[in-house]
């Protein structure tokens, strides 16, 4: 839970990384952007700003912005009914993150989660994208990423998102953020 200040000052941190870009976007984009604190109400080590740019029954685009060494806890995006979960690229815009999957764990990773909560992390192969590195996901494949010293804002391409749906390996994580007055 964050409280309406707290959310407008990370839209507002949001969005000067996001001019750090130069990518064109309009007011009611800027005006719109999510804050996602999972929940965990520690926002700046656990936690998102995200611009939906489309999002429909075939595909979604969205900017991602992370505070630097901010996390986006482990989840899967998994399969619900009939749709088969949603497949993602993330793509790197500005700065740099650590994006972590299924493989070789990394020797000496680049990221570190929450102390507290590192338990719950539980892929370690590593991908360190620049601007133009991309790595891509199928459905229900675990994944994580963690913003580099400066921040870092990334590109989200999937197929349909249905984010409130995401599974996150940290049991205490919510989806949706709860805002407590001011």
């Amino acid at each position: 839970m964050i409280t309406t200040m707290e959310y407008e000052q990370a839209q507002r941190r949001a969005t000067v990384l996001l001019a750090q870009t130069g990518l064109a976007l309009r007011q009611a984009e800027i005006d719109g952007i999510e804050v996602a604190d999972f929940g965990l109400g520690e926002l700046e080590i656990s936690g998102a700003q995200i611009v939906t740019l489309v999002n429909t029954e075939r595909i979604a685009a969205k900017l991602l912005v992370l505070f630097p060494s901010q996390t986006e806890p482990e989840h899967t995006h998994p399969r619900l009914g009939a749709y088969e979960g949603k497949e993602e690229t993330i793509r790197c815009e500005w700065g740099e993150v650590y994006v972590y999957a299924p493989g070789e764990p990394a020797s000496h990773p680049r990221a570190c989660p929450p102390e507290h909560r590192k338990h719950t992390y539980t892929v370690w192969h590593e991908h360190v994208l620049r601007p133009g590195d991309q790595v891509s996901f199928q459905p229900n494949t675990p994944h994580w990423f963690q913003a580099g010293p400066h921040g870092t804002v990334i590109w989200s391409f999937s197929t349909k998102a249905i984010d409130v749906q995401d599974t996150f390996t940290d049991p205490q994580i919510v989806r949706q953020t709860v805002i407590a007055g001011v």
